[in-house]
């Protein structure tokens, strides 16, 4: 992810948002009611983690009948800045809601981002999923133990994989390098465009390890392709056989969350109204059925302990990025 300056960023914005999106997104919240006409921006392609939440929820609701009718645009780009710099342009308008979570937080930060949250409408934080580091089922780690005794015997040429730079499985790398003694600055990170990819990348023989989110490489887990060391997880995740970082010796425990912001410049009566509709949500069989499915965790916030968060969170991605030199 390269570092984005402010007139690169405006560029970035007008030009391939406002071409691209613009009409979409004006003409599905041209109503004033939001479960009359609601758009969901997914601030990445599709196919990747923002786009299954966005399109899971947009399902749910619809399926729910909790909205008469609701559509997904893709705003990819910068880590999630892309989508909520458009966002922060919309003021007042009460039916668009943005996703976000742990990757945007790194965006913001990475890019130096001219828009941050104190400029949009934080609503929730809703779900939330782990990492997991992972080598090929042939490697000789068979431990993470393993893993990091021979990464810090050599950790510039010890090539490790994910999404991309400043991204949560790249401050997940950072976070356990620091556990293990190993300067996070020395990591050699070859940064990927989705789990999938980073999988490729680790099979080719370019990196000896990725981490990247469980329901991202799931699938070649079970098909025994690759072995999971770890998961993120504080604790044990039902239905995941990977132990967790935690509980082999190493306190990395950082969580990929999602949620949604709303445009600034809402009134406290459409604010709740939005509320209401996320609430009724998180609440319903249909999303209950998704968070199972996507083996995502409840991890539902608003309001103050939202805003508590989000400062926390901005903080410790601070931390890990300098600890990363970037």
């Amino acid at each position: 992810m390269a570092k984005v300056g402010k007139v690169v960023y405006g560029l970035v914005v007008l030009v391939v948002v406002g071409l691209a999106v613009t009409f979409s997104v004006r003409s599905a919240g041209a109503g004033t009611d939001v479960r009359a006409n609601l758009t969901l921006i997914a601030p990445a392609g599709a196919g990747g983690g923002w786009d299954s939440f966005t399109r899971e929820a947009q399902q749910a609701m619809r399926t729910g009948g909790m909205v008469n009718n609701a559509q997904v645009v893709n705003i990819p780009g910068a880590g999630g800045t892309i989508g909520l710099g458009r966002v922060s342009t919309m003021d007042g308008d009460a039916t668009t809601l943005l996703a976000t979570g742990s990757a945007m937080t790194g965006g913001i930060e990475l890019n130096r981002s001219p828009v941050g949250y104190d400029d949009v409408v934080p609503i929730a934080a809703m779900a939330e999923d782990f990492d997991v580091v992972t080598v090929p089922a042939d490697s000789p780690y068979e431990t993470i133990d393993d893993l990091v005794e021979a990464w810090a015997e050599d950790p510039a040429g010890f090539p490790l994989t994910g999404g991309s730079a400043g991204s949560i499985d790249h401050l997940v790398l950072a976070d356990l390098a620091l556990e293990a003694g190993i300067d996070p600055a020395e990591i050699s990170f070859i940064p990927a465009a989705g789990g999938g990819e980073a999988v490729q990348t680790m099979l080719s023989g370019a990196a000896e390890a990725a981490a990247t989110g469980y329901n991202e490489i799931s699938d070649q887990v079970e098909a025994g392709r690759v072995r999971a060391l770890g998961i993120s997880a504080p604790e044990p995740v039902e239905g995941v056989d990977v132990p967790t970082l935690v509980e082999q010796g190493y306190d990395t425990d950082l969580t990929n969350w999602r949620g949604f912001l709303a445009p600034p410049g809402i009134s406290a009566e459409e604010e709740e109204a939005i509320l209401r509709l996320v609430r009724e949500l998180v609440r319903s069989p249909e999303w209950e059925d998704a968070m199972a499915r996507n083996r995502w965790e409840p991890a539902y916030l608003e309001g103050a302990e939202l805003d508590a968060f989000l400062a926390e969170d901005l903080e410790q991605t601070r931390r890990l990025l300098e600890e990363l030199g970037l």
